[in-house]
């Protein structure tokens, strides 16, 4: 997320009025960037990771561990008076929605692999920044504290009973913007945009967002969610958590619990726009497989749960849709007349039923005439679209759009904007695309098609130009875990776009759905099977159900014998398959990237997931019931730190890595 714009954002019954100004301009803003940077051509692969970090507190006096929302200041001071620190080291620091966290980036794209290091080399940099700014502001703690910065998918005990904050008193007022059970306010950046943001979603919808996690079943596992408690601050929002939670699930009712979770993502330009198309369609089944294969988050509000990810958090965590939207019945008919939640009557005939939330996994291939192999029964789902918008986009008389580019823009812009400037209601459409924008950045998809602005005319080089964006990876524990998973992913796109002329990607777009919801599952990537494609060299679509372990390594369509393997033959680095970059000095720690991932793949050496939830599982603290304790959470954060600094003294090391790769990590230790 880039740095914020000053404005005054409008709250939801404000907004609303201008939700089709936005739609309008929007659309409107799109064919203009189509009619500037259309025919750019011949764009280097330039390419860019976005990691998100956590700020912690530990208090080793008191075995505690909280998250740290009193230094969120850090993101200003490294963009100001440190900003020089930051350029030196090929650094830039974001902020999130949540005030613990921190996005950091390299401050310009990479371009190509050479051996990979780089990548980790820079994520290394990202990180002592950010902890070097720390320990400025940890010289004001109490004897017994410090603060520490982690890559980790989601906190423990974020909305478990006790504290979790670093501040004295957490409930010390009322929570207007989410009005949670278990969040305060003050988990929510302080920039006015994301508690109006966190207001406008609860208000569309017309109740409270709604997450249900399947609880891990141990023992003395409780049937409900014993942590809702009744409460009477505000009406009706305090009398929906007690119809909204299910029996053995965990209950989760804020926007915090998703966006106050961490990932990485990684975006990549591509030469031009079809060569963009057809990266985005070869990488949309890849999202649900690379979901599993990097999960890293068992727990949740102090409860272990049956899964492995964030994402399915986060997409209920931003549900905006009303329960007329949703096709249920409202929890409280007598506030939320109808299930049209907040909005408008004069604009209740348009209400569309939408399967899914505007964070979900993508819904439609970008197909076209210059894709070979792809024709529309491929997009079998049920994808709700924008009439108004897909007549406007077809019928134009600035740019030739084909039917499906322009579908997948008419499905976008069925979403009302969530956040809105009073500033920026009028725009110029020549040059801005702020209110493309509003819609497009906020449908959360697994993946992306990110077009150029106006001003990426073909000449026009120093403007990014046509690029997607893969959005599902967890965030991992270490530096070298996320590099691995980046250049993977890196080599999976140089292949698509160098030699990918003659592979067909397509399958049956439920099937990918069907894959997204299994990803979730405990250990899928051990104990599940996905659909994948028998063969990406046929002019078909047929698929079987494979484990990941086949999906990776099967040597007819596995992800290392159809895309790792050949980009690397093409470089010349290896002549029969990717294992031989074990014996080239220089691409050594490329090797043991790929080693990481084929090893998880093959179930050889754990996920972060399952490492975690047995970490938990065999604490001395663990009262066999699904909790997470304080001390538990302490024991957690030591962990991490461990990890992360590569200290093997509890062999923690070699737990999550296995021998070969611990071995290498422990002697090398520097990125080479």
């Amino acid at each position: 997320m880039g740095l914020l714009a000053a404005g005054t954002p409008l709250e939801w019954h404000e907004s609303m009025r201008y939700n089709e100004h936005v739609r309008t301009e929007g659309i409107e803003q799109l064919l203009n960037v189509m009619h500037a940077a259309a025919k750019r051509d011949h764009d280097p692969l330039y390419w860019g990771d976005e990691l998100e970090y956590m700020l912690v507190e530990i208090d080793d006096a008191q075995q505690i561990t909280t998250l740290d929302v009193t230094d969120d200041r850090i993101i200003t001071e490294l963009n100001k008076g440190d900003y020089q620190l930051c350029r030196d080291n090929d650094v830039e620091i974001h902020p999130e929605y949540g005030r613990f966290m921190v996005e950091a980036t390299p401050a310009g794209p990479y371009h190509g692999l050479h051996n990979g290091s780089f990548v980790e080399q820079n994520m290394v940099d990202r990180r002592k920044v950010i902890d070097w700014k720390l320990n400025q502001y940890a010289r004001t703690l109490a004897p017994g504290k410090r603060l520490a910065v982690l890559t980790m998918t989601s906190f423990p005990r974020l909305g478990a009973p006790g504290k979790f904050l670093n501040i004295p008193d957490q409930w010390g007022h009322k929570n207007p913007a989410s009005r949670s059970l278990f969040l305060p306010d003050e988990v929510i950046n302080r920039h006015v945009r994301f508690p109006t943001l966190t207001a406008n979603i609860r208000k569309r919808r017309g109740e409270k967002v709604c997450i249900n996690l399947p609880m891990f079943q141990d023992v003395n596992t409780p049937e409900y969610d014993d942590t809702v408690k009744p409460r009477n601050w505000f009406v009706p929002e305090d009398l929906e958590s007690p119809l909204a939670a299910k029996k053995g699930h965990v209950y989760l009712d804020a926007m915090g619990f998703g966006m106050g979770s961490s990932c990485l993502q990684t975006t990549y330009q591509a030469p031009n726009i079809d060569k963009a198309r057809f990266l985005y369609d070869s990488l949309v089944n890849f999202a649900p497989v690379m979901l599993a294969a990097s999960g890293a988050a068992p727990v949740f509000k102090g409860w272990l749960v049956d899964q492995d990810v964030r994402w399915n958090v986060i997409s209920g965590a931003v549900d905006c849709r009303t329960p007329r939207e949703r096709g249920v019945a409202p929890l409280l008919p007598e506030y939320n007349k109808n299930g049209f939640g907040g909005i408008p009557q004069d604009q209740q005939s348009n209400v569309q039923h939408i399967p899914k939330s505007r964070y979900s996994t993508v819904d439609l291939f970008l197909g076209g005439a210059n894709s070979k192999h792809f024709n529309r029964t491929y997009n079998d789902t049920e994808v709700p679209i924008n009439d108004k918008v897909l007549k406007r986009l077809l019928e134009n008389e600035v740019f030739p759009f084909d039917y499906d580019l322009a579908k997948h823009f008419a499905h976008l812009f069925i979403r009302d904007p969530c956040a809105m400037y009073e500033e920026s209601i009028d725009q110029d459409r020549m040059t801005s695309t702020n209110h493309f924008e509003n819609i497009q950045s906020t449908n959360w998809q697994t993946l992306r098609f990110k077009v150029p602005t106006q001003q990426a005319v073909p000449s026009n080089k120093a403007a990014p130009g046509w690029r997607v964006e893969f959005r599902p990876l967890d965030v991992q524990i270490t530096d070298f875990e996320n590099a691995a998973y980046a250049n993977f992913m890196f080599l999976v796109t140089e292949s698509i776009l160098t030699l990918g002329d003659a592979l067909n990607p397509y399958l049956n777009m439920s099937k990918v759905w069907e894959n997204m919801h299994i990803a979730h599952h405990r250990d899928a990537i051990i104990k599940d099977k996905f659909h994948w494609k028998n063969s990406f060299t046929t002019d078909n679509g047929e698929t079987s159900l494979q484990t990941i372990d086949s999906i990776f390594h099967n040597e007819h369509s596995g992800i290392f014998a159809a895309y790792i393997t050949p980009i690397l033959k093409y470089r010349g680095l290896v002549r029969k398959d990717w294992t031989e970059l074990k014996e080239l000095p220089e691409f050594q720690r490329l090797y043991y990237y790929l080693r990481l991932i084929s090893d998880r793949a093959a179930g050889k050496i754990p996920s972060a997931a399952h490492y975690l939830r047995n970490f938990i599982l065999n604490h001395p603290d663990y009262k066999q019931d699904s909790r997470v304790s304080q001390v538990i959470n302490y024991d957690i954060s030591l962990l991490f730190e461990r990890i992360t600094n590569l200290d093997n003294s509890n062999s923690d090391i070699t737990g999550l890595f296995g021998d070969e790769i611990a071995q290498y990590l422990l002697h090398s230790k520097q990125v080479e």
